[in-house]
């Protein structure tokens, strides 16, 4: 069984799995906006943009709030930031694997050397 925190990253890496919903996301970033000025951008109909919604607001990315008659959409970074986090964990293994390259392309590299100096020894 799952951890709560799994699910969140699940729903987090799922949500972003779209094209649409990043765009939204980076739409977003850039302040709040309406419903229908996310629509405009995209050539989708409002039904569209709304699935794509929920699909963010339930992974926390997006909340929704009120403004008169207006419910604006606001970016929520925070499920971003666990997400980066988890990503990072990983860093330690990417460095460690690029330094394995490099020293195994130096090890070949010397090991070319001393063939090519072998061959013109000849």
């Amino acid at each position: 069984m799952q951890t709560p925190d799994a699910q969140n990253l699940d729903r987090v890496f799922a949500a972003l799995a779209d094209p649409t919903r990043r765009a939204i996301l980076a739409r977003l970033a850039g302040g709040e906006a309406t419903v229908n000025e996310l629509v405009a951008p995209f050539g989708f109909s409002q039904p569209t943009i709304s699935k794509h919604l929920k699909v963010l607001e339930g992974a926390g990315l997006v909340s929704r709030g009120r403004a008169a008659q207006f419910r604006p959409v606001r970016l929520n970074a925070a499920p971003l930031q666990q997400s980066a986090g988890w990503l990072g964990d990983y860093e330690q293994f990417w460095a460690e694997s690029i330094d394995r390259l490099e020293d195994y392309v130096q090890v070949m590299q010397r090991k070319e050397k001393r063939h090519v100096s072998k061959r013109k020894g000849r």
